[in-house]
Order: C-alpha cells, then structure tokens, then sequence
C-alpha cells in the first residue's frame, strides 16, 4: 500500500542535475509525498518549504535546502520530509498477524502505511526506520505467534511491546480491509513495554489446531508430531513442510 500523501507543493525538486533529479523523484513518488519542480533559478512556488537540490546547484532560496547525494536519494528525501515534518520522532507501528498493518509516523502525522505478509514485515520496518534519527518500534501483543517473527527480525531496533486492545476501529461502509493498518496508526501512539525479543510457547489448545489441521491437509489422515506441531507454530516450518518431515521419520 503507498504512502499517504502530505500536503501539497511543499518540497521542490530544483536542480541541473539529470541523475539527481531522476533519483529523488523516483524516491518522492515512491513515497507518496507532494512535490513539484522548477528549474535551478526560476522563482518558488508561494508555499515551498523545502527545496531539494544537487551538489553542484547554487541556489539562494528563502527555505530549508537538501543536497542530494544521487547514490543516495531515500536519505535526502527522509530529511527533506523530516524538515517538513517539524523533526518529529519516527515511529513505526505494527498490527502483526498473516498480514500485519504497518504505520510510520512522524510526531502526531502518518506518513506511510503498508499492509504485507508477515515474511516482509520486518524487512518493510527496518526499510523505512534505516535512515530515522533514534527511530522507536511498536508491536501490538495479539496473534503473538506472528509477532514473535516480526520483533525477532527487526535486528537492533527499540521495539515496544503494545497492549493492543481496543487499537481496532469499527469500520464504515468503504472501509473493508483497512482495519490492520488502522490498527497500527493506533498502536503507533501508544506506549508499550521495550523488549528485545519475544519468546513465543504455544498453548496446548493451538498444538491441537495444528495436528487436526495436519490430519485435514495429509492425505493418509496422518497427525504430525508435537514436536513438528511446535515448530509449525513458531513459524520455523509450514504445515506442508511439517508433514514431509513426518512422512519420512
């Protein structure tokens, strides 16, 4: 899912420099944020707040001024958005589950949200925290065995904990599918408990789920292990892969 867009005509892209140019719009549009363009010289638009410009562009401007580095657009667009932004903190919010909402804010704004599979989830997060000042995680604590994953993956991040009830909206007409990504936006602004890991022990009644689901998936009606049960859960093996294994134990 894109970014949400910000408000418009705020960031200009200004500059001789074709590559420069190419880079940072790819980047903006990427991104969903406002902009436009002038060339290096002509007169700003009334309302631009940030002016995106090359090294070797000699602008004299009445606004804050990024330099952009071609071979590394996403870090001047970031501080461009920062500037826009007030500098507000980044943080990241995570409704996890198969497909977990993920919302970045920037002090009180949203400025991105995304909805992937759990496999990406993690990646999506360090992605968009890589170049963030002192960038802060929060995971909702439902379908824990997902957010178990997601937190594992996110490296060296601060990561906090979030009691998640009540972050789910109800949904009006139009809205269908929204609902985990509006859930992050809310865990996002709550306070949680920093954890480093999150070690996850499936409950007896999700084993159970397991087998019986091995027992629907095989063929021969076969149950698989507990112990394959258990790494079915943590996410370590899929059940088709579980009952590979117990085929051939």
């Amino acid at each position: 899912m894109p970014a949400l867009a910000l408000r418009p005509a705020v960031i200009v892209v200004a500059t001789a420099d074709f590559e420069v140019y190419h880079e940072v719009v790819g980047e903006l549009r990427e991104r969903g944020a406002a902009f436009t363009t002038v060339e290096p010289g002509a007169p700003l638009p009334a309302d631009a707040d940030v002016v995106v410009t090359g090294p070797g562009d000699d602008l004299d401007v009445p606004c804050d001024v990024v330099v952009a580095d071609p071979d590394a657009p996403r870090a001047a667009v970031e501080e461009a958005l920062t500037l826009l932004r007030g500098g507000g903190r980044t943080v990241v919010g995570v409704d996890p589950g198969p497909r977990p909402g993920i919302a970045v804010l920037s002090g009180d704004l949203v400025v991105a949200v995304f909805h992937v599979p759990v496999e990406d989830a993690a990646d999506v997060v360090l992605a968009e925290i890589a170049d963030a000042p002192d960038p802060l995680v929060r995971v909702g604590d439902g379908a824990r065995r997902h957010g178990a994953r997601i937190i594992d993956g996110l490296d060296d991040a601060t990561v906090e904990l979030v009691d998640e009830t009540g972050t789910t909206p109800y949904l009006g007409r139009g809205a269908r599918g929204m609902d985990d990504v509006l859930a992050a936006v809310n865990i996002a602004r709550l306070s949680g408990e920093v954890v480093g890991e999150r070690s996850f022990e499936p409950t007896a009644g999700e084993l159970d789920v397991i087998k019986q689901r091995s027992r629907e998936r095989s063929a021969e009606n076969r149950t698989i292990t507990e112990a394959l049960a258990r790494r079915v859960a943590s996410g370590e093996l899929t059940l088709d892969e579980a009952l590979e294994r117990h085929e051939g134990q």
